[in-house]
């Protein structure tokens, strides 16, 4: 553990909180822009969350702040030092390159704040910053140790090879992987993601998480890839390079297995996997596992999506539950097709609410699973809560960096 922050530290810090309030998401665009003008560094992150969105620079001022808000009360930010730790093994984050992220952070209070940041002020948050870091490192170098220990485990980079690619959508095809050594992999816990280093050309550096879609097991993953293609917006990079180019015998460079949202598997209780377009892969790899390991556990798999079209792994998923009678699916259709039959090819017409999940599944004992775009787990999270089920039995993912999702928009499939 590090050395504790001194009071003085703690009083500093806090006060700053109505100035991040005001300028944190300026002060982090600003720490960013300093920290990549070293091409090293700058391709150890996920360009696709620093663009037009700026998705990331909106999370970590979230995360500043929460930290400012809770410096004294550091217990409760547990689970989200856990969420980043898991976030940088994946992106092969090491202890040299926390120095440069304080450069550019403090520069950046003090670009953004000027004279309101006073010797004084800087030099509290050079101190709370690396006490953080500090935890970070301790826990990242755990589970670095652990994931190389384990069978099939390894650190870094590691090269796996496409071994076969099926289509699963009009927009979604899984990929499964093996290692290019011939060894085994390390068991996933099931919800959890690979991260991935490419090099493509014209675009240099780029690393993507996907999640891993299939049971664990000792020889392979499988990852199930939308085509990334919104109107008016650039197309995904890598998402349409993986289309359009990886096939049988195509070397990728893949991280171990990372993340904290997995099923937990010591436990008996009614579970809920709820999902969202592509956002049903780690809910696939959950239900391969409970159909294969825990044929009594009672299970609901409530998957939504646009049409048919674009409704991914549905007959895989049916056979999973054809083979156990405490797996019940259901499917919604947000705008079915002509050719999309009520009873055959979906059950519901509209949006997965939290009414019919509250209504349809044992709410009061189950544990919710959620992962799909961020408009439909505000829905779904929020609306649970406020019919009584606890913060503890609801767990999510989703793609991209973690921030706010209270009362998000409306969600879309």
């Amino acid at each position: 553990m590090p050395t504790p922050l001194s009071p003085a530290t703690i009083a500093l810090v806090k006060a700053t909180v109505p100035a991040l309030e005001a300028h944190g998401l300026e002060i982090t665009r600003r720490m960013y822009e300093r920290l990549f003008r070293n091409a090293e560094i700058r391709d150890l992150f996920n360009q696709s969350h620093h663009g037009e969105s700026g998705s990331q620079p909106k999370a970590l001022a979230q995360a500043v702040l929460a930290y400012a808000r809770n410096i004294d009360n550091l217990g409760a930010l547990s689970g989200a030092v856990e969420r980043i730790a898991q976030k940088h093994v994946a992106l092969n984050i090491l202890p040299e390159h926390y120095p440069y992220v304080a450069d550019a952070l403090l520069a950046a209070i003090g670009d953004v704040l000027g004279d309101a940041a006073t010797a004084e002020i800087c030099a509290a948050w050079g101190e709370a910053y690396w006490f953080l870091a500090e935890l970070l490192i301790g826990r990242e170098a755990t589970i670095y140790r652990d994931l190389a220990a384990k069978p099939g485990g390894w650190n870094g980079w590691r090269d796996v090879v496409v071994e076969s690619v099926a289509p699963e959508s009009d927009v979604i095809r899984s990929f499964v992987l093996v290692p290019a050594d011939g060894g085994p992999v390390l068991r996933h816990e099931p919800g959890q993601y690979l991260g991935f280093l490419l090099d493509l050309p014209g675009h240099g550096v780029l690393k993507r998480n996907y999640s891993i879609s299939c049971a664990p097991n000792d020889r392979s993953y499988r990852i199930t890839v939308k085509r990334e293609a919104h109107p008016g917006q650039p197309a995904g990079t890598v998402s349409n390079w993986l289309h359009d180019h990886a096939g049988p015998g195509t070397v990728l460079r893949a991280a171990p297995p990372a993340g904290d949202f997995f099923l937990d598997q010591a436990t008996d209780a009614p579970v809920v996997l709820v999902s969202g377009g592509v956002g049903l892969t780690p809910m696939v790899s959950m239900l391969e596992t409970i159909a294969a390991t825990r044929h009594d556990r009672p299970t609901w798999y409530v998957h939504g999506a646009l049409n048919g079209r674009l409704h991914a792994m549905r007959n895989h998923v049916r056979g999973l539950a054809a083979g156990n009678g405490n797996i019940r699916v259901q499917t919604f259709y947000a705008e079915p097709d002509a050719q999309d039959r009520a009873s055959e090819h979906y059950d519901v017409a509209g949006l997965i609410t939290p009414e019919w999940l509250v209504a349809q599944t044992p709410h009061s004992t189950a544990t919710y699973y959620l992962c799909g775009p961020k408009a439909f787990l505000g829905a779904l999270v929020n609306g649970l809560m406020r019919r009584g089920v606890t913060a503890e039995r609801i767990r999510f993912e989703f793609f991209g960096p973690t921030d706010e999702l209270i009362e998000a928009p409306r969600q879309a499939a």
